[in-house]
């Protein structure tokens, strides 16, 4: 199985396949999960200083940070998925 990256923003990329979920930084529960995350020294920030607008929570417990909308985020991980191989190789026929 392959692993196909997602580009998160300032040439910081992510392995699709780790991706649990993606959610606002605005709530008082991401907040908290943010803060867990910093103190277990399991957070990345991948914001290059600018505004957090998405937590991505992978199987590994990280949090990373980014200053994308998680509905970008989101939509770069469908696209990818839309263009598996198969789907490629029909086009180009």
């Amino acid at each position: 199985m392959t692993s196909k990256l997602i580009n998160i923003g300032y040439g910081n990329v992510i392995r699709e396949n780790r991706v649990i979920c993606i959610i606002n930084p605005d709530s008082a529960s991401s907040k908290r999960l943010r803060t867990e995350a910093k103190e277990a020294h399991l957070l990345i920030d991948a914001t290059q200083g600018r505004k957090t607008r998405a937590l991505i929570i992978t199987d590994t417990n990280h949090v990373i940070l980014s200053s994308m909308q998680p509905e970008t985020i989101s939509a770069r991980i469908n696209s990818l998925d839309n263009n598996s191989p198969k789907d490629i190789q029909e086009s180009k026929e």
